[in-house]
């Protein structure tokens, strides 16, 4: 299918919210993004999980064993930590949701629960993921695990080559590991083959995405399984200071899954500033960037209308970060929303400028985040937050798996 070249006109802020809804509608949709724009084989597939899903999770039996699998199994509620050095240096009261703290090391975990539970009731006996930076796969390896389902994970060359500790956790798990050796060999090209799988596999197979992507209700399943983190963070902060409200919430984004959940509840909140932080990579205009919303305009990735990054005649164009699970070339059509009406603020850091905010966050607060995380502490220097405010930042993962890299940047 072609992709759509039109200039894309980006907003402009403040935006009044007052009538506007951010949630997803009937036909898959939020605002212009979003929908189901599959090949006819795969239309069996989705359209069976489509007319299913709402019903299967409003189910009072499938809310008890979700709520008792997060609580007992990935360890919810995850804390909301004041980070008092951090808050000191910045002159302002930052809070980090834990999700780090979660079983597997990030808040994938949360989304992987509440899909193979659904993939149980539609009597799907095998699981098929991507994965970029590893986290997803190695989520979905272990519900597998847990469940008895056969796990097939397809991650990029590249992305196994520098997430090696999460490739042997998958395969400790029990999963295949498959390579996505075309393209970039990076998250994009696993979820073309992850697709491609699904399609040749339509009967006793349920694809579990990681993200908030990919064609309707995947988006809209993945924010509500993901919703946890927001709706935890308005309870804990009741508690803490009275209140549900922050006056921000930052979060890294590429496809956008902690985002969407670290946002949900906040969506319809006008008073709650909400900051997605992509990955500039080497420079927005160096082209090795993945900053979607400042590079990209409207096109068709993945089965859904959203924003991506790509050439003047259609052509999806290779994303680049340092960090795994930002190097993607689009956005989930939620935060193609977020962007389109100014909703939620977007802004790029920069590989280096990550590095050097996983640093600072290590050593003063004794937390190594995921590099996909370290991107959200690199906006503080330019959030210039009031004394009096509270800002809460989506602490996605934890580092393990990325210290490969920040070795290199250690002085010997």
């Amino acid at each position: 299918m072609k992709l759509e070249t039109q200039p894309f006109v980006k907003p402009s802020l403040p935006v009044d919210l007052s009538s506007r809804r951010f949630d997803v509608n009937e036909q898959g949709y939020y605002g212009q993004f979003g929908g189901a724009y599959v090949p006819e084989m795969l239309y069996p597939n989705v359209e069976e999980l489509r007319e299913n899903y709402l019903k299967i999770i409003a189910e009072p039996a499938f809310q008890a064993e979700f709520d008792q699998l997060l609580r007992d199994f990935a360890g919810r509620p995850t804390p909301l930590f004041l980070a008092a050095r951090l808050s000191e240096k910045y002159g302002t009261q930052i809070y980090l949701k834990r999700e780090d703290l979660c079983h597997t090391g990030a808040h994938k975990i949360n989304n992987t629960i509440g899909q193979i539970l659904v993939a149980k009731r539609l009597g799907k006996a095998r699981i098929v993921a991507e994965t970029g930076a590893g986290q997803h796969g190695v989520a979905t390896a272990t519900v597998c695990a847990l469940m008895g389902l056969e796990c097939t994970v397809y991650m990029g060359k590249l992305d196994i080559e520098r997430q090696k500790p999460n490739v042997d956790r998958m395969k400790m798990l029990g999963a295949t590991v498959v390579a996505a050796t075309c393209g970039s060999q990076t998250l994009k090209d696993a979820t073309n083959e992850a697709m491609r799988h699904w399609i040749n596999h339509p009967v006793d197979t349920h694809y579990i995405i990681g993200s908030v992507v990919g064609p309707h209700p995947y988006p809209d399943m993945v924010t509500r399984f993901q919703s946890v983190i927001s709706k935890e963070i308005r309870q804990q902060l009741r508690e803490r200071i009275g209140r549900p409200n922050p006056d921000y919430v930052i979060a890294c984004v590429g496809g956008g899954s902690n985002a969407a959940g670290a946002f949900c509840h906040f969506l319809h909140q006008p008073d709650v500033r909400l900051l997605a932080i992509e990955a500039a990579g080497k420079g927005l205009d160096s082209g090795h960037s993945a900053a979607t919303t400042a590079l990209g305009k409207p096109g068709i990735l993945h089965g859904s209308r959203t924003i991506l990054m790509q050439t003047d005649d259609g052509q999806v164009t290779e994303p680049y970060s340092l960090s795994a699970g930002l190097d993607y070339p689009g956005i989930g059509p939620i935060h193609a929303h977020l962007f389109e009406t100014g909703r939620a603020e977007f802004h790029a850091i920069s590989d280096d400028e990550a590095v050097a905010a996983a640093f600072e966050l290590s050593r003063l607060e004794g937390i190594i985040p995921a590099l996909e995380s370290a991107h959200a502490f690199a906006y503080l220097p330019k959030l210039h937050a009031r004394p009096e405010d509270v800002v809460v930042i989506s602490l996605s993962g934890r580092g393990d798996k990325d210290l490969a890299t920040y070795t290199k940047y250690i002085p010997d």
